[in-house]
C-alpha cells in the first residue's frame, strides 16, 4: 500500500512543482540527492572514490518538452564526461532517453546519444542508458543495441534491466548474444500484473534466476540492490562457481545503506553508488520511498537534526 502511495506521489504534477521550488523540499531530498549542479556530484563522486568505491553520476530528469532542453540534457553530460576524464575520477555516467528528447524527436534523441556515446568511446568510459516504465522498454533497449553496433562503442553503453518485468529474461539473452553490460535492479515503477511480477518472492526469485544468467556470461555487469538476501545469494553463487570478485560489481544508491557499502569493498567485492543530481529531482525520491518506505521515516527522523 505504501509503495503504491509513493508512487502516485511521484507522478503529481502540483506537488513536483510545489517541492521543487521549495527550501524544505530541497532539505529533504539531500540524503538521496547529491545537489542540484554539476560540481555538487563532481565533490560527491570524488569523496565516494575515496571509499574505495566507484560511482555513477545521473542529472536527474526525463520526458523533456522540446529539443533545445534535450540538447541541454546532453551537453551537461559531455560537460561530466570531460570532467571526469579532468579530475581522473573513478565514474560514468547514466541517463533516460525521454530526458534526450525520445518523445520529442526521436531522431535527434538518436543523433545526440550516439554522440555521447562516442565521446565515453574516446576518453574509455561508459553510458548506462536507464530503464523507464514500460511503454518504454522495448524502444529503450532498441537503442541500446543500435549504439552497442556502432563501430568503436563495444563495451562504452550498457542498459538496465528490471527483474520484476516477466520478460526479463528474454531480454538478458538477446542482449548477451552481443555481450552488453547489463545493470541488474528490481525495479520501480508501477506496472500491471501481466507484465510485471507483483509479489515480492516472485520478484526475488527472479532476480536470483537472473543474476546468476549474468555472472556466468563472463560480460562485466552490476548488481543493483540493497536487499542483503539477494547480495549474499550473488555472493554465495560466485563462491561456489569460483567467479572472480572484480568480474562484477554491486551498485548502491547514494545516502542508502552506506554501512553495507563500506563493509561489501572491505571483504573484497568491487562496488558503484549511483549519485543523482540536479534541479528535477522529486520523481526519483518519490521512487526512492516506494522501494523501501522505511527510507521515508529515516528522512523525517533526520530532518531536523
Amino acid at each position: 500500500m505504501l509503495r503504491a502511495f509513493f508512487i502516485t506521489l511521484s507522478e503529481s504534477k502540483s506537488l513536483r512543482a510545489l517541492a521543487e521550488r521549495s527550501a524544505a523540499g530541497r532539505r529533504l531530498s539531500q540524503r538521496f540527492v547529491a545537489g542540484m549542479e554539476a560540481e555538487d556530484v563532481l565533490a560527491a563522486a570524488a569523496a565516494v572514490n575515496r571509499l574505495g568505491q566507484s560511482v555513477s553520476m545521473d542529472n536527474l530528469g526525463e520526458n523533456v518538452t522540446n529539443a533545445e532542453e534535450a540538447r541541454e540534457s546532453v551537453q551537461l553530460y559531455h560537460q561530466l564526461l570531460e570532467q571526469i576524464a579532468a579530475r581522473k575520477l573513478d565514474a560514468n555516467v547514466s541517463l533516460k532517453l525521454t530526458h534526450m528528447g525520445l518523445d520529442v524527436d526521436p531522431a535527434l534523441a538518436t543523433e545526440i546519444t550516439r554522440d555521447l556515446v562516442e565521446h565515453a568511446a574516446r576518453t574509455k568510459n561508459f553510458v548506462r542508458v536507464d530503464m523507464e516504465g514500460s511503454p518504454y522498454t522495448q524502444r529503450t533497449l532498441d537503442f541500446v543495441h543500435a549504439l552497442h553496433a556502432q563501430p568503436g562503442n563495444q563495451g562504452c553503453v550498457g542498459a538496465v534491466i528490471q527483474a520484476y518485468m516477466r520478460r526479463s529474461e528474454a531480454d538478458i539473452e538477446k542482449l548477451l548474444q552481443h555481450r552488453i553490460r547489463i545493470r541488474l535492479c528490481k525495479g520501480a515503477y508501477k506496472e500491471p500484473e501481466d507484465l510485471a511480477f507483483q509479489k515480492k518472492s516472485e520478484v526475488d526469485g527472479n532476480y536470483v534466476k537472473l543474476m546468476k544468467m549474468l555472472l556466468k556470461s563472463g560480460v562485466y555487469h552490476g548488481l543493483a540492490t540493497h536487499d542483503e538476501a539477494m547480495i549474499q545469494a550473488a555472493i554465495g553463487f560466485a563462491r561456489s562457481e569460483k567467479i572472480a570478485p572484480d568480474s562484477f560489481e554491486f551498485q548502491m544508491l547514494y545516502g542508502i545503506r552506506r554501512d553495507l557499502q563500506q563493509s561489501l569493498v572491505k571483504e573484497g567485492w568491487r562496488m558503484r553508488v549511483y549519485i543523482p543530481f540536479g534541479h528535477e529531482w522529486y520523481p526519483y525520491f518519490m521512487r526512492r520511498l516506494a522501494e523501501r518506505p522505511a527510507n521515508a521515516l529515516f528522512v523525517l527522523r533526520n530532518l531536523f537534526r
